[in-house]
């Protein structure tokens, strides 16, 4: 009887981790960067290499950075929004143009408009790996201390402006609700 019951009891165990596992969304990866100062990185810029661009940027006010590539087709359809977040926010958006040819991320920025302060050009793709980066677009919610306070992975929507980020920098900053 027993060497019934255990197959059985595996049985029922995996279909209820199946079942919870189903429950999750898997763009809302937990983070172990959250609540931890952003990883160090200084990087040439995509506009002139000779300028460089570090985490120290981030300090003394809540921003969103950006992980992107010319070559990323989820980039694509989040680029519209971030253009449009510059345009109607005063959220700085720094950008990190991921394993990406410079004159390809200089191509898109000038066809598509360019929503970033500055973007640091890591080709090799070591400030991404640091920063926990699974795949482009990410972003990421980093407070006035230099902590991230918020990670989304694929692209930003309405949505998650509205529900998310956009409270949360008011939060970050102090504002009334």
């Amino acid at each position: 009887m027993n060497r019934y019951l255990w197959p059985l009891g595996i049985f029922i165990a995996l279909v209820i981790l199946l079942g919870v596992g189903l429950t999750l969304n898997p763009r809302e990866v937990p983070s172990p960067f959250i609540g931890k100062p952003a990883p160090a990185f200084v990087l040439p810029t995509v506009h002139d290499t000779n300028k460089q661009f570090s985490h120290e940027e981030f300090k003394g006010k809540v921003s969103l950075f950006n992980v992107w590539a010319s070559w990323c087709v989820a980039c694509r359809e989040e680029h519209p929004l971030l253009v449009e977040l510059s345009k109607t926010s005063d959220i700085p958006i720094y950008g990190l143009n991921y394993k990406d040819k410079i004159a390809d991320a200089k191509r898109w920025l000038k066809t598509l408009g360019n929503p970033y302060i500055d973007s640091a050009s890591d080709i090799e793709g070591k400030a991404g790996f640091n920063w926990g980066v699974y795949g482009v677009p990410e972003t990421f919610l980093i407070d006035k201390k230099g902590i991230i306070r918020y990670k989304k992975i694929g692209p930003i929507t309405t949505q998650d402006l509205k529900e998310k980020i956009l409270p949360l920098v008011k939060q970050l900053r102090g504002e009334a609700g």
